[in-house]
């Protein structure tokens, strides 16, 4: 079973992490790459992990160097990012690098959010987009990060954990329509986050 939260007891020191950074940082990026998935030319979904929070946190610890008054705020921040054993949790990003394009076309996909879905076979499963801040304005302009949950029940899980399953990823906004197929060797990283 999965680890479903980070504790202060999992976190590295600062001189303890800068010791083995290097050696972390070259292991999640192997955890990474079979969690990756691009839905069209300018979406990628990163799936996340209690390996790839802890990552984060560690990261942003090191970068931001809080200290101890900055641990319970990352805490905070990316628990609610590790999957709970009944679901899977993506965060979404709109990677484009020239800023008027993606200006452009983030102005347009307000509620995207909204739009998410995972389908297995032919059952359609709602991506659940995190509450923590709104991230589409009045005016319709989105935010070029979304956290995603899917929640599954056990029958959606035992589904999802059959390699005979078709998985896909959508995108279903009438300005950026686009559809995924997950690999199995996706599929099969991914079931480790479910009970």
């Amino acid at each position: 079973m999965p680890n479903k939260e980070i504790t202060r007891a999992d976190l590295l020191d600062f001189d303890e992490y800068l010791a083995v950074r290097k050696e972390r940082k070259s292991l999640i990026s192997g955890i990474k790459k079979n969690r990756r998935i691009s839905v069209g030319p300018d979406a990628t979904f990163y799936f996340e992990s209690f390996d790839t929070m802890l990552h984060q946190i560690q990261e942003m610890l090191y970068i931001e160097r809080g200290g101890e008054e900055q641990v319970d705020d990352e805490l905070n921040a990316y628990n609610s990012l590790i999957p709970n054993g009944k679901e899977l949790v993506a965060t979404l990003m709109f990677e484009i690098d020239n800023v008027q394009r993606r200006t452009e076309f983030l102005s347009r996909l307000g509620g995207v959010e909204k739009k998410i879905k995972l389908v297995l076979n032919d059952e359609v499963i709602d991506g659940v987009p995190e509450l923590d801040i709104e991230r589409t304005n009045e005016s319709g302009k989105t935010s070029s990060i979304h956290f995603i949950h899917f929640p599954l029940n056990e029958s959606q899980s035992k589904k999802f954990k059959d390699l005979k399953t078709s998985v896909t990823l959508g995108i279903d906004h009438e300005k950026y329509g686009h559809i995924a197929q997950i690999p199995d060797i996706f599929q099969e990283a991914l079931s480790k986050d479910l009970d």
